[in-house]
């Protein structure tokens, strides 16, 4: 379990392709004499398993299904990642619970100046937009963001429609996450990774089949929906 702050901007030092996935070795900052093999380390908010240490750099095995599911496959020896160590009992819960479980990939449509900050615009498709809410959370390469002007089919009624069709949603980036993160890098066109709020999936999974039984199929989805939208707001329908 991650919080979506970044502890450090690491590198790519290196990547060696191996039978289904790949070996990872990153370059980072972080105290490795306090982490020890088999700990868990976000980059770019997937979460990695530490295999190996050595000075400066730790290493980690990349399966077949996160080079799937995330942009890691996307990655060059230099390029720049996000890094957090794994949420302790003791450690400010300063973003929101991020798991490191990609859900998908989205892309940048655009940056806009506003200020000293700027905002982003991502695109993503309908199996991702569904977890979005206004002012809620979202992950971005592990980062933690908050979520506003959502659009696309269904969107501004909280009902995301179209399997194929794009949805777009902003955030906004003060100069101190651009300075500290990835995303200061980056530029339209780049894809991310995406990992929708954790505990909004929860409620989907556990009330579907109640509302199934009470209401029918159709009455299921809509109640899906609006227990979604208001445990992300802080309480549940009665």
């Amino acid at each position: 379990m991650f919080t979506g702050i970044i502890e450090d901007l690491g590198s790519v030092a290196s990547i060696k392709h191996v039978a289904g996935g790949v070996v990872i070795a990153i370059r980072t900052a972080l105290p490795l004499a306090r982490i020890t093999i088999g700990e868990s380390i976000a980059v770019n908010g997937c979460c990695l398993t530490v295999t190996r240490k050595a000075r400066g750099t730790f290493s980690a095995d990349v399966s077949a299904e996160s080079l799937r599911r995330t942009v890691l496959g996307d990655l060059q020896p230099g390029d720049r990642v996000n890094l957090e160590r794994c949420l302790t009992l003791e450690k400010l819960l300063g973003g929101h619970m991020v798991s490191g479980h990609v859900d998908g990939v989205g892309r940048i449509a655009a940056i806009e100046p506003e200020g000293d900050s700027r905002l982003y615009t991502f695109e993503v498709g309908a199996l991702l937009a569904r977890y979005l809410i206004e002012k809620g959370s979202v992950a971005i390469d592990g980062i933690s963001l908050t979520v506003f002007d959502i659009r696309g089919p269904g969107a501004r009624a909280g009902r995301t429609k179209g399997a194929g069709a794009a949805f777009t949603f902003k955030v906004a980036l003060i100069p101190h996450t651009l300075a500290v993160t990835t995303l200061g890098f980056k530029r339209p066109g780049d894809r991310v990774n995406v990992e929708s709020d954790l505990l909004v999936k929860y409620v989907e999974r556990v009330a579907a089949p109640y509302l199934s039984g009470r209401n029918g199929k159709r009455g299921a989805k809509a109640g899906i929906a609006a227990v979604t939208r208001a445990a992300a707001v802080g309480g549940l329908p009665s």
